[in-house]
């Protein structure tokens, strides 16, 4: 990949990026036990790819990786102590509601900057009802391993069909791991974090 930046700089112009700080807790709620075994093992999969740990609990809030399966958002404000979780969930539900969206996430942040918790809303209106399972987690799975910017999948999904079969874009999981490396921050807003990450893809 040529340039990294993009991934990363928001529509603001701002580059921000996030990775991880702690093991992943993740904890999936309005699906069955078959789709929990799917976006768990997806999970499970982009965390490995990434050389990043999972764990049972956190030691903070139990999990720290909430997936909320809805048909409307107005059952957000049903789901016992998620306004405690989210104090603007009052304010959040109206917007997605009048943006028609499917989808969003929030993050919280250490004081490094790092990930420490991140929650995923997905109505299931036809367009999600349509795609597979296993393409939903893959994709949810990717979108939370790094605070990518808002704006970084809007004309390549970060998935492809790859003989036959739905998978990470090779290039997207290259700087997955070039994110978790080591020596890398875990949190910049600086452009030139995005040339150290291009320099570990050649």
């Amino acid at each position: 990949m040529d340039d990294v930046a993009p991934l990363f700089t928001r529509s603001d112009g701002d580059y921000v990026f996030a990775r991880w700080g702690r093991p992943i807790v993740p904890v999936v709620f309005g699906v069955d036990d078959a789709t929990l075994a799917v976006f768990k093992g997806a999970i499970e999969a982009v965390v490995a790819l990434a050389g990043h740990k999972m764990d049972e609990t956190d030691m903070e809030l139990g999990a720290n990786l909430m997936m909320f399966f809805c048909q409307d958002w107005n059952e957000l404000l049903d789901v016992p102590h998620l306004d405690k979780l989210l104090p603007e969930l009052g304010t959040l539900v109206p917007r997605l509601q009048a943006a028609d969206a499917n989808q969003y996430r929030i993050f919280r942040f250490d004081e490094a900057g790092a990930i420490q918790a991140a929650f995923v809303f997905m109505r299931m209106d036809d367009q999600m009802a349509q795609a597979p399972a296993d393409t939903l987690a893959l994709s949810q799975a990717v979108q939370v391993i790094l605070l990518w910017s808002d704006t970084a999948f809007s004309e390549v999904p970060p998935l492809a069909m790859i003989e036959g079969k739905v998978a990470l874009r090779p290039e997207i999981g290259d700087v997955i791991r070039a994110a978790y490396d080591p020596v890398m921050p875990v949190a910049a807003r600086d452009a030139s974090h995005a040339l150290r990450l291009g320099a570990r893809l050649i």
